[in-house]
């Protein structure tokens, strides 16, 4: 019995293979030439990444190019980095880039360059973050291997230069997979110490063997330290992450420590010029104030005191003053006597006549307040005249509703039927004859009965 086979739609079918595609290439590598190079006014990039024998087609996005460092041009040989995507409306398939290098860099060199970018995005290299190197280091600790020669050399070059400094040695692996855990582990523990600075060296090495010093890890440890660090990793032309990340970075770790760390020579001819100099100073100094002295001196030989005579003399100014201080001192107490007596008088007189004074204003302000009430009082009208003036105006309102009592019952439907008269009401509401037209059903009232009839 023959299977039957399923008839699939170009979409259906594109679609099962995009499917494929996008799962089982999401992130691939791939080495090639570019050509049909088309740089779209929108930023994006369009082009063919091909080698001898195939092609393929490859969109590089504004937003992922705006990282790349590489100029993409035609003939270029690069690798390639991103995810297969299909172009369904085409039935193409193709690479979206997310980053370009020239070949040869190879895969360490992709991670490094993601890695780098992913640290300077995040603020690392920030130079406002940095911390500054003290200028005269008491303790350092040095995170480095104790089996490597880079740490004699350190030594040997600390002791020339400057012997007051004390090492501290962490032993740390600096190659391998368990070498990051262990230098991140080291940057805590010594950050936590008190140390002036921190070294992290470690001698020459391939990509490959320096790559420690590329992972996040040590370079967060960095960034959080709050002791100032040096990156001593390698020769000069060695680069790795922890250079960008710590507060300075030495070609070498024998230039760290001549960084680092003063020369004692050149601070002893220092110190040997700033003595010479401050001798100078000494002597000149005290040549000035011996030549101010001596001038004093011959200043002060040509006055000549007679020191009992000025006693004698400071003796009778000081009688003088005492006598005269007694005399002013008289003269203000009578005076204080006579103002005293003259201010007595002159109170006792004008007292009563203020007094005097008072008792009058007091009484013009009682009249006046009494004429004023008497005033007012007269002004309100008499019990009796008020009610003479109700008692009118009471008698005409009562008029007037009798008035309109007999025009109500004169308008009563029940007295006007009384002389043959009736009310004619059309829908319930009331009609004159000439209001009504042959047909109409009216309703005839006294007062008393209503009826109905018909208008003919």
């Amino acid at each position: 019995m023959e299977s039957k086979v399923r008839i699939l739609s170009v979409s259906e079918l594109t679609e099962q293979i995009k499917s494929l595609l996008t799962q089982h290439f999401i992130n691939i590598c791939v080495e090639g030439e570019i050509s049909n190079l088309t740089k779209h006014q929108s930023g994006h990039y369009y082009f063919t990444l091909k080698d001898d024998n195939a092609s393929i087609k490859c969109v590089l996005f504004k937003g992922a190019r705006a990282k790349i460092k590489l100029n993409v041009e035609d003939s270029l040989k690069v690798q390639v980095s991103g995810s297969i995507s299909v172009y369904a409306s085409r039935g193409e398939y193709q690479i979206i880039c997310n980053n370009i290098v020239e070949s040869g860099l190879g895969n360490l060199a992709l991670r490094f360059e993601e890695l780098k970018e992913k640290l300077k995005n995040k603020g690392y290299f920030e130079s406002s973050f940095k911390k500054a190197i003290p200028a005269f280091p008491k303790r350092v600790a040095l995170i480095t291997s104790i089996t490597g020669a880079v740490l004699q050399d350190m030594k040997f070059v600390a002791q020339k230069r400057w012997n007051l400094v004390s090492f501290s040695i962490f032993d740390t692996l600096v190659q391998g997979n368990e070498a990051k855990y262990k230098i991140a582990e080291n940057i805590k523990l010594a950050d936590k110490m008190g140390f002036d600075i921190i070294v992290i060296a470690r001698g020459g090495g391939s990509l490959e063997d320096l790559w420690a010093f590329n992972e996040e890890i040590v370079a967060e440890a960095i960034f959080s330290a709050k002791t100032p660090i040096v990156s001593a990793i390698g020769h000069e032309t060695d680069i790795v992450l922890s250079d960008f990340v710590a507060d300075r970075r030495a070609p070498t770790p024998s230039a760290c420590i001549e960084m680092i760390l003063p020369d004692k020579n050149e601070w002893l001819l220092k110190l040997n010029d700033n003595l010479n100099e401050l001798d100078v100073l000494q002597k000149q100094n005290l040549n000035r104030f011996k030549y101010k002295l001596d001038s004093l001196k011959s200043e002060i030989s040509h006055f000549k005191f007679d020191y009992v005579k000025l006693k004698e003399n400071l003796l009778t100014y000081k009688n003088f003053l005492n006598s005269f201080i007694s005399s002013m001192l008289e003269n203000k107490i009578e005076i204080t006597k006579n103002l005293k007596r003259t201010m007595g008088f002159n109170y006792s007189n004008i007292t009563p006549l203020k007094m005097q004074n008072l008792y009058l204003f007091k009484e013009k302000l009682v009249f006046s307040t009494m004429t004023l009430l008497n005033l007012q009082e007269s002004k309100i009208p008499k019990k009796e005249i008020l009610d003479n003036l109700i008692l009118t105006n009471f008698s005409k309102k009562n008029l007037m509703l009798e008035h309109l009592k007999v025009l109500l019952e004169s308008k009563n439907p029940s007295k006007m039927a009384k002389y043959g008269f009736v009310q004619i009401t059309l829908n319930g509401k009331v009609k004159l004859l000439s209001d009504l037209k042959t047909g109409d059903s009216i309703n005839l009232s006294d007062g008393k009965i209503t009826k109905e009839a018909i208008i003919k």
